[in-house]
Parts: C-alpha cells; sequence; structure tokens
C-alpha cells in the first residue's frame, strides 16, 4: 500500500509558496525536571473551550468570538496570566508540552478577540517589522523573564525540543484551513492519545488530505513543515 502512495502524484493546495520558520532551538527553554510531580491546572481553560468552541455542520470547529461574554473573556485572561506566572523550566516534560500547545491556543483566541471583528488573522498586522503578517512575531507575554512571541513558542520551543510532527496537529492558527482548535485542553495524562486523535481527525478530513481525480492533495502545513514530516514528499506520504 505504502508503494503505491508513492506512485500517487502529490500536488498541494493553497495559494503562494510559504517560508514556514525554521525550528531553532532558544537554549534557555531546554530544562526540565523529570522527578517532579508538578501539574498544570488547565481548567479554566477546559470551561472556555466547552462554552464557546462550536462544531459546525461541516464538521469544522469554530470560535463563538460574537458569543464570548466579558466574564468569558476575563477568564482567559486570567488563565494565559496563570500560566505565564509558572516557573515552567522545572516541570517535567509532557506538562511542559501540554502547557505551551494550551499557552498558545489561548494566546491565538485572546488575540483575535482582541481585533474582532476581523475577516483573517493575517489581518492583526501587530508583528514588527514592515512586511510582517499577522500577530505571530509580536511578543505576547513574558514567562520566566523571557519575552515570548506565538513564532518563539512553536518554532523555538515546540518544535525543536520534541521533534514531534504532530505539534501541527495542537497549534491553532485560527483559520478554517488549520487543524481544529480542539474542545478540551491537552493534558499532560493524556497528551499522546490527544495528538494521535488531532492528527487522525485532520488528516481524514478534506482540508488535510484528500484524493482528487487520481492526484493526493493534501494541506500546505505538509509543504511548510515538509522537514517535520520527513524531508520530503516521500515522507510526508509515509
Amino acid at each position: 500500500m505504502r508503494a503505491l502512495l508513492l506512485l500517487v502524484f502529490l500536488t498541494l493546495l493553497g495559494g503562494p509558496v510559504h517560508a514556514a520558520p525554521e525550528a531553532r532551538l532558544w537554549p534557555f527553554w531546554d530544562r526540565h525536571d523529570p522527578a517532579s510531580a508538578r501539574t498544570v491546572d488547565h481548567g479554566p481553560w477546559a470551561g472556555f473551550l466547552a462554552g464557546y468552541v462550536r462544531e459546525g455542520d461541516d464538521g469544522v470547529n469554530r470560535v463563538a468570538y460574537r458569543e464570548v461574554t466579558d466574564g468569558g473573556r476575563a477568564s482567559l485572561e486570567r488563565y494565559v496570566d496563570g500560566l505565564v506566572a509558572l516557573p515552567i523550566r522545572s516541570y517535567p516534560r509532557a506538562e511542559q508540552m501540554a502547557y505551551w500547545a494550551n499557552l498558545y491556543n489561548a494566546l491565538t483566541v485572546l488575540v483575535v478577540l482582541e481585533h474582532y471583528p476581523v475577516d483573517s488573522i493575517r489581518d492583526i498586522d501587530i508583528s514588527p517589522g514592515l512586511f510582517s503578517d499577522g500577530p505571530w512575531g509580536r511578543k505576547l507575554v513574558r514567562v520566566e523573564g523571557q519575552e515570548l512571541s506565538l513564532d518563539d513558542i512553536e518554532h523555538r520551543i515546540l518544535r525543536p525540543i520534541w521533534r514531534d510532527p504532530r505539534i501541527h496537529y495542537a497549534v491553532n492558527c485560527a483559520s478554517i484551513g488549520c487543524p481544529d482548535l480542539r474542545t478540551e485542553p491537552f493534558r499532560a495524562s493524556d497528551l499522546d492519545a490527544q495528538l494521535d486523535a488531532a492528527a487522525e481527525d485532520y488528516v481524514n478530513d478534506p482540508r488535510g488530505v484528500s484524493l482528487q481525480g487520481g492526484e493526493l492533495v493534501v494541506s500546505s502545513i505538509y509543504d511548510w513543515f515538509e522537514a517535520d514530516f520527513g524531508g520530503s514528499e516521500a515522507g510526508v506520504i509515509r
């Protein structure tokens, strides 16, 4: 079956070529305590997701931004404030991975809320630089004395430390073509199963992978981050 798939022509959805940031380790964050029993409380994020993430008729999860109350937003802000106050480098690896994925997603929702209504997250041009696009380069929080952007969390912490392509199914870019924002937080105790489920959901959705007229059509995510999926088209297919 794999050999047969390799014969299928691989084409890509999406518009222009996108140069994705490289995974470059920020050494400060490459520290953890495997003996630690510390855990992170993601209860407030669970409440927000349960209250405002809805599955549409097309099966795609969306945030009901218009319905978010002042109390809902305040709860989300307190959750983020609580996360960034933690000495996360003293936690075990699984807790750290869930922490960073949830922080990334919660920050993304907050950024959209702060600029709502907005047609596209790319229209939130708050990143530094004349030709910057979207919010991903803006320093949004300070954790253990370090200012962090969404790009920092994804490309300088999550990707280089864990080297797990399932990260791309975990962090949400607030775009219809991206993997869904899950209706539950990532938790260290269930992390492996949650990442597998997120990956399986996306590759079985036409936004991720489809067969069209004998061609295997995949999301641009597999082009932009080909290095994380085996470094070649054959690697992506495997």
